[in-house]
């Protein structure tokens, strides 16, 4: 009997985006694009912040601190809440599109539907699609929003952050989790890597 090959954990490479191409990515979100602005402010959070799907549709108005420049991520069935700062880019996209964009409503919650009925906040769906198709316009083919995330870990990496910073920005519980991006963290490995035999070191 021939036995399965071994699947060791945390072996894949996480895959990530260039600057280049992540600027491709915001860059597809043209004005004359239906709800442009709140699907301009969904990829700056996922692009900036590395919110999952459910932490952008939980965001409440009151979460934000405008004048801390802070905002607040809850966790519902755990309870934690984690406050972050919030960079003036991803600020100001949000801030524009509940100015600009957003419907007369009661609802708290930060992305409302812009169809009826607009009391109610958008799903997870909703914020996927607006990522997945400024994909499709740019060129990329990617299908999965959680690449976002590594390259936000990526870049924390390469402008000298650690892993204990990269797993508090992402929220990881354990650090463990965050250990998949040792791998991508190519300043700390050139330190370490040792000559290959018969080179020239």
């Amino acid at each position: 009997m021939i036995g399965s090959p071994a699947r060791w954990r945390l072996a894949p490479l996480p895959q990530t985006l260039s600057r280049s191409e992540v600027e491709r990515l915001l860059g597809a979100l043209p004005a004359s694009l239906p709800s442009r602005l709140r699907s301009y402010a969904i990829a700056r959070c996922v692009v900036d912040l590395g919110l999952r799907t459910g932490e952008v549709t939980g965001l409440n108005l009151e979460d934000i601190d405008w004048a801390a420049g802070t905002l607040r991520i809850a966790k519902g069935k755990s309870r934690r809440v984690d406050v972050m700062p919030l960079p003036e880019v991803t600020g100001s996209a949000i801030a524009d599109y509940i100015r600009f964009e957003r419907p007369q409503t009661v609802n708290r919650r930060v992305f409302v539907r812009h169809v009826a009925p607009v009391d109610e906040p958008i799903g997870t769906k909703a914020v996927r699609r607006a990522v997945l198709e400024a994909y499709r316009r740019s060129g990329l083919p990617h299908t999965r929003i959680h690449i976002l995330r590594h390259t936000l870990a990526s870049r924390l990496l390469d402008t000298g952050g650690t892993l204990k910073e990269v797993a508090d920005v992402l929220r990881h519980r354990e650090l463990n989790t965050t250990m998949i991006y040792a791998k991508i963290d190519m300043g700390r490995l050139a330190a370490v890597v040792m000559p290959w035999p018969g080179s020239a070191a």
